[in-house]
C-alpha cells in the first residue's frame, strides 16, 4: 500500500509545512502546527478534495479581455430580514458562501432558522443540522411560531452525504449548522480540526459556486471572540458576519467583517424577543433611551456604521484612585486609545487625570471602532471630572490628534442631519465638517483645537 502523505498546518494562519517546526514562519506564533493527512488526487483532476486548482463554476478556462466581461448586476434576493440584507450588501447572492459566527447563545441558529422557514415559503431550502436532532429544531420552530411547511431538514455530518442530497435536490439555499461538526471520510482527523474544517468548507463552497446555491455556514468562535478553525476558512468564503451580544442584553448586533458584495463594517441591529429575532430599523432610538435628569459624564455622539449614522450615548466616570496605578477601563471602546486621549487632555486641555480612575461605557453594548468618538469621550470625561452636566440637546463627534487638533471625519453632513432628526439642537463638530447651511433648529459649533471645544462647553 502507498504511504499516506501528511503535512503540518498552522492553526492560526493556515500556512503549510512539509515537516514540524516550533514556530510558524508566516504568523510568528509558537506551537501552532498540527499534522494532517493529505488525500490522494482524484483521477483525471489534478487537485485534491480541497480543490485548490479553482472552482469549476467560478474559473473560466479561456482568457478573455477585461473589457468584454459582462457587467450586468448579480441578481440578489431578500433574506426576509431587512437588517440582514443591509449587512450582506442588499441581499443574498446566488453562488455565494456566507459564514455567520458568534458566541454561544448569541442567536445564530435562531436567526438562520427564521430565515430558512420564511424563505422556504417561496424558494427551495435545505437546513442541515449537525449539532441538534430534528425534533429539537422542530420544537424551536414551534416555540418561535414559524411557518414550517416547505422547509427540508437533514440531520447529517458527512459532507459526502450532504453533497449527494444537495446534488439530487438542487436547493437554492443550503444552510450548514455548523461547519465545525462536519467531516470528510478521506480526512482522518476528528471533526472541528484544521484539516476537516478547511476541506469541508472547500467542498461545500465549490458545490455552491458550481450550482449557484446560496451557502450559509454557522461557525463557532474561540474564547477571545475570533472564528474557530484555520484562518484560510475566512479567505474561502465571500462574506464573514459576526453576531455580537451578551446573554444579559436583549439586543444583538450583526457586523460584516468581510463582504465581496457590499460594504465592510456594516451593522445590523436585532432584538431577541420571545418569538425570536426581530430587526430594529431605527437603532438610534433604542440607544438613546436616557433618564429625564441629565447626569454628569453623559454625552451623545454620532458614529458611522457601514452606510448609516447611529446615535449612541457614552458615559464616563472619573473618581479618586486609591491605587498607585489608576485604572483605565473602557467598555465598547479601545482602552489604549482612552489612555492616549487622557494624555492629550492633560497636555493640551490643562486637565490632569493621572491620579484618577477613569471608567468609560458605551450604552447598549455597541462596540465603537472608529475615531469619530474621540472628542465625545474627552468631553464626557471632563463633564464627570468637573461634576457638571452637559446639555441634553448637545451632540458631539470628531477625531482628536496628538497635538490637540480636531480632525474631520467622513460623512459629517449626514451625521448632523441624523442628529437633527432626533431633536438635537446643538452640535460640536470639527471645522472641516461644519455645513454651509445648518439644518433648521440646529446650532453647529465648529472647532479646530481641543481648547476651543472645552471653551464651547
Amino acid at each position: 500500500m502507498a504511504k499516506a502523505k501528511s503535512a503540518f498546518v498552522c492553526t492560526e494562519c493556515g500556512a503549510e509545512y512539509s515537516k514540524w517546526q516550533g514556530q510558524c514562519s508566516s504568523c510568528r506564533e509558537w506551537n501552532t502546527l498540527t499534522e494532517i493527512r493529505l488525500s490522494s488526487p482524484r483521477a483525471g483532476t489534478g487537485s485534491s478534495v480541497s480543490g485548490r486548482s479553482g472552482y469549476a463554476g467560478a474559473v473560466s478556462r479561456e482568457v478573455i479581455d477585461l473589457a468584454a466581461v459582462d457587467l450586468s448586476e448579480v441578481p440578489r434576493f431578500s433574506s426576509t430580514f431587512g437588517e440582514f440584507d443591509r449587512v450582506l450588501g442588499g441581499g443574498l447572492v446566488p453562488g455565494s458562501a456566507v459564514l455567520l459566527g458568534g458566541n454561544p447563545g448569541a442567536g445564530k441558529s435562531t436567526l438562520l432558522l427564521q430565515v430558512a422557514c420564511k424563505l422556504a415559503q417561496q424558494r427551495s431550502v435545505i437546513y442541515v443540522t449537525g449539532e441538534e436532532s430534528l425534533s429539537q429544531v422542530a420544537m424551536r420552530a414551534h416555540r418561535l411560531q414559524l411557518p414550517v411547511q416547505g422547509l427540508k431538514m437533514l440531520a447529517e455530518t458527512s459532507i459526502e452525504t450532504i453533497l449527494g442530497v444537495a446534488e439530487r435536490e438542487r436547493p437554492q439555499v443550503l444552510i450548514i449548522d455548523s461547519i465545525q461538526t462536519m467531516h470528510l471520510e478521506d480526512i482522518s482527523s476528528a471533526p472541528g480540526g484544521v484539516a476537516q474544517v478547511r476541506e469541508s468548507a472547500s467542498a461545500l463552497t465549490r458545490f455552491a459556486k458550481q450550482t449557484n446555491t446560496v451557502l450559509l455556514l454557522v461557525g463557532h468562535v474561540t474564547k477571545d471572540g475570533t472564528l474557530a478553525g484555520p484562518k484560510v476558512l475566512e479567505h474561502m468564503i465571500d462574506a464573514s458576519l459576526l453576531l455580537e451580544g451578551g446573554a444579559d442584553s436583549r439586543f444583538r448586533t450583526l457586523r460584516g467583517q468581510k463582504n465581496r458584495f457590499g460594504a465592510v463594517n456594516e451593522l445590523g441591529v436585532f432584538a431577541m424577543l420571545e418569538h425570536g429575532m426581530k430587526e430594529v430599523k431605527n437603532p438610534s432610538a433604542i440607544f438613546l433611551s436616557r433618564n429625564e435628569e441629565q447626569a454628569p459624564g453623559s454625552l451623545v455622539m454620532v458614529v458611522w456604521e457601514g452606510t448609516r449614522p447611529i446615535l449612541v450615548e457614552v458615559q464616563a466616570l472619573v473618581d479618586d484612585s486609591a491605587l498607585g496605578n489608576p485604572r483605565r477601563v473602557a467598555v465598547g471602546l479601545d482602552p489604549n486609545r482612552l489612555a492616549m486621549l487622557l494624555a492629550v487632555l492633560n497636555r493640551h486641555g490643562g486637565l490632569f487625570t493621572g491620579d484618577q480612575d477613569v471608567f468609560l461605557n458605551v450604552v447598549g453594548g455597541v462596540k465603537v471602532l472608529e475615531t469619530s468618538a474621540d472628542l465625545a469621550v474627552l468631553l464626557a470625561v471632563v463633564s464627570s471630572l468637573q461634576n457638571r452636566s452637559l446639555p441634553r440637546e448637545l451632540v458631539v463627534f470628531g477625531e482628536v490628534g496628538l497635538s490637540g487638533e480636531i480632525r474631520p471625519v467622513p460623512s459629517g453632513q449626514e451625521r448632523i442631519v441624523e442628529a437633527a432628526k432626533h431633536g438635537f439642537t446643538r452640535a460640536i463638530v470639527p471645522r472641516a465638517n461644519a455645513p454651509k447651511t445648518s439644518p433648521a433648529g440646529m446650532q453647529v459649533i465648529a472647532v479646530d483645537k481641543l481648547a476651543e471645544a472645552l471653551e464651547a462647553l
